[in-house]
Formats: structure tokens, sequence, C-alpha cells
């Protein structure tokens, strides 16, 4: 189906998919909080699916927030900024909780920063516009949006400019902007809603502009009616709809979402692209207003701190490059019971095997699960339930999938499309046999031969 419908007819939901505990209760009232300038960051030279960062700078210069650390290595890439001011360091190997080595420029804190209400002001406060907006064109907001580094910060890190470049052969009617954050526990998305809606209207508008479509709808879980209500409010008088729709995960993925809001069916290993639409996160919307209208580069993100095992579940405006353990002591560190700490939420994140991981443009959270919350039951044989099945938002067949993928069967793997899988972790929650699908399919796509 091609995207040619112009108007917003979806359902409000998509087939299949669960229902897990929302378990947002832990941060979803706590307001932003500024994090003070850590004494360091380590900003990983590669925060984005496609190919690393050049360095651009040398070691022991100084450097002021917003100074480029390393170029963008081609069109699938994304330049790397730094995020506080101070002095660089020779380049280090650092392990991100996706199990990646990845090369990292360190700057130790050095001189007057900002922080404070004056870092707030600077990210989301002033006048964001809603009219005017036609003098940007399409090229200049690409660049923009290249030069500024954005990629998407609902956790896919995909470059923006690429979704905003000109394709003549697919042309786009629809942008939806995605403020579902259907993952449990993670709560950054529906603060940045509540507490900063104008920004993420007027980045909607100059995306929408940016890749010609007509129709622009922000979806959001109605489970959120705060979010909804203060974003209907701030997009009074524009063209942009808001769309609340069912609560049920994975509600915010592309392919839930797209036919949740215009009822189109993305293809098999395709694209929001194919079905003429583009899909972008309310924060990524965010930084595409501030990079247009203020060209100013990606430094900073919201990232929610939250679950039983944290003493101070927070949502905190945190720089790039800051370490996981400096964002968990200013929480008040572990409560004895905690167990485990995953980047993300729980159903799509990574354990965190080294607290000093550095937080990257991707990091929507830190999950901080306790003992009892990871208990499960030991895993046993498969018995062809089928309970993956009928929950895969994707109508895939996970266990064929894990199975091909444990046993190095790739022509099995491909055929069951290993890799239209979104790891959205489905799978795994109803699986009775407590079979780890998710870790067989991401080993699968890791260890399959490329063609």
């Amino acid at each position: 189906m091609t995207g040619t419908n112009t108007t917003l007819i979806g359902k409000g939901t998509f087939a299949r998919g669960v229902h897990p505990p929302h378990r947002k209760s832990f941060a979803e009232d706590a307001q932003i909080e500024i994090f003070p300038t850590p004494k360091q960051v380590i900003i990983p030279l590669i925060q984005h699916i496609g190919a690393p960062c050049k360095l651009a700078i040398e070691p022991r210069v100084d450097v002021r927030v917003g100074d480029i650390l390393g170029e963008a290595g081609g069109f699938v890439s994304a330049p790397i900024h730094a995020s506080i001011n101070g002095k660089t360091a020779k380049t280090v190997m650092r392990t991100l909780p996706t199990g990646r080595h990845v090369s990292c420029v360190p700057i130790k804190a050095d001189g007057e920063q900002l922080e404070g209400q004056a870092l707030w002001d600077d990210v989301f406060g002033g006048d964001w516009p809603t009219t005017g907006l036609e003098k940007y064109k399409q090229e200049e907001i690409q660049k923009a949006v290249s030069d500024a580094g954005i990629v998407g910060m609902g956790g896919a890190a995909f470059p923006t400019h690429v979704k905003f470049a000109k394709n003549d052969k697919k042309p786009i009617d629809t942008l939806i902007i995605n403020g579902c954050e259907c993952e449990p526990y993670l709560t950054s998305d529906y603060r940045l809603m509540v507490e900063a809606p104008a920004p993420i209207i007027t980045g909607a508008l100059l995306a929408a502009q940016a890749v010609g479509a007509t129709n622009i709808a922000i979806g959001v879980e109605d489970n959120k009616p705060k979010a909804i209500e203060i974003l209907k409010k701030a997009a009074e008088g524009t063209s942009v709809k808001i769309v609340p729709l069912k609560t049920k995960y994975p509600q915010g993925g592309e392919r839930s979402l797209v036919p949740a809001v215009v009822n189109r069916t993305i293809p098999t290993l395709g694209l929001p692209l194919d079905v003429g639409v583009v899909v972008i996160n309310v924060g990524t919307a965010t930084a595409v207003a501030r990079a247009v209208l203020r060209r100013k580069p990606l430094t900073h993100r919201i990232m929610a701190v939250t679950g039983a095992g944290v003493v101070n579940p927070k949502n905190l405006l945190v720089p790039i490059g800051v370490s996981y353990s400096d964002v968990l002591e200013f929480c008040g560190g572990f409560k004895p019971d905690a167990a485990r700490a995953v980047s993300g939420g729980p159903m799509m994140g990574f354990t965190i095997g080294d607290m000093d991981s550095p937080v990257t443009k991707g990091t929507s959270g830190l999950t901080i699960l306790t003992h009892d919350e990871i208990k499960k039951a030991a895993e046993t044989t498969c018995v062809r339930c089928g309970r993956c099945v009928d929950v895969c938002p994707l109508g895939l067949v996970p266990t064929k999938i894990a199975m091909a993928s444990k046993y190095k069967a790739w022509d099995t793997a491909k055929a069951y499309s290993l890799l239209a899988c979104v790891e959205c972790g489905s799978c795994a929650y109803t699986c009775p046999a407590s079979v780890p699908l998710v870790q067989l399919i991401r080993i699968g796509k890791a260890l399959m031969p490329k063609e």
C-alpha cells in the first residue's frame, strides 16, 4: 500500500501485543531536574546506527559545549559534540551496555559551565514559534539536523537527517511523532511532553516541512491523559493532531504505531517510508526545533532513573557522556535489594555490565530492578504452545527464528524473517518455558553471514 491516504484513519491500536505492568509510578510525577556538571564525561564516537565518527579533535585541547569532537563517517552517521566545557584527553575504549566496544573522547570539566536554569532555558526555554516556519526549506532543515548530530532518541538512534532526505520515488504524506513511551518504568518522554510541549510542536511542524507531510500526528497512549491534554493545548491553531492510542506494548514501535494511527501496514523488512510515513520520537522533534531555530547540536537529553531498586527515582536532563554511576549516585544509589541495572527498560533494554559506561544520545533511562522483580522460572523445553506467535506484533514465529539462530541454520532464519524482528520482547515475556528468545535472535543477527 502506498502513502496515498491523507486522513488519520487508524483504529488506535495494532494486532497482537502484550500488557506488561506499567510501573510508571516510580518517576512519572518527578519533575525533570538538571543534573549538575560532572567532573568528567566520556563521549563515544559512535552513538547511532551507521558508520562511526572520525575523530576531529586532538587530546589536551579546550572545548566548549557544542564543539565538534567527531565528524560523521558517512551519510548514515551523525557527528558528535562536546556536552560540557573542559579539556579533552587521549581517546579511550569503553564497552556500552549493548556490548559494543567503542572509542570515546574524555573531557574533564574546566571553567564556568552552562547548568541549572540557564541550561534548561537553553535547551527547552524561550519562544517556540508555530507560524512563519515556511521560510525554512527542506535542504536547510535537513542540513541543520545533520550538523546537530540528531538521532532517534527513543532508543533506535537512527540518524534523523537520513529520514529527512528527499525521495521523489516514495513521497511522504504523514509524519507521526511517537509519544507513546510504552516501555514499562520509563517516564522521560512523558515528563518532556508535560513540561516542554512547545518545542515538540515546533519540531513536528519543521519535520513535516522537511519530509513534505501534510498530516502531522502525535501518538500518545491513553494512560497519559495529562500529556494528551497539555499537547492538545500547545497544538491549538496548528495542523498538529494529538491522537490518543490504546495502551498496549509495543505501541511505540514503528510497525505498531503506523497501523494504529493511519491503518497502513509496513511490509516485512520494509520501512514507514514504504507506506508514505516518517516516524520520529518526541525528544527527537524537540532536538530538531532547537537545531533549526537556534543552531544548537544534540548535547543533552532527558533520562529516567527509575525502578524499585533505586533510592530516589528521578527524571534528569543530563549531558551526553556522563557515566551511569554518576547518575545513579545523584539519585541516592542502589537500595539493598537491587539486583540488576538496565539501560532503558526491562522489555528492550540491556543489562549494564559496567556502571562507568557512558550515557549516549539513545539512552532513555536507567532502570534498577530488585531480586523479586527478576525472578523467573527455570528455562524448559519449548512445547510449541504458540503463545509467542499469538503476541508478536509483526506476526512472526519467534521460536523458529530463535532456534534457527541457535543452531546457525541461516536459510531457515532468513525464511522466517530474522532481520524483520524488532526485538520488542513480547515473545519472551509470554513464553511459559522461559526460553531466551530475544537473546537468541540478537545473537543470530550478529552471527548471520552478511550477503
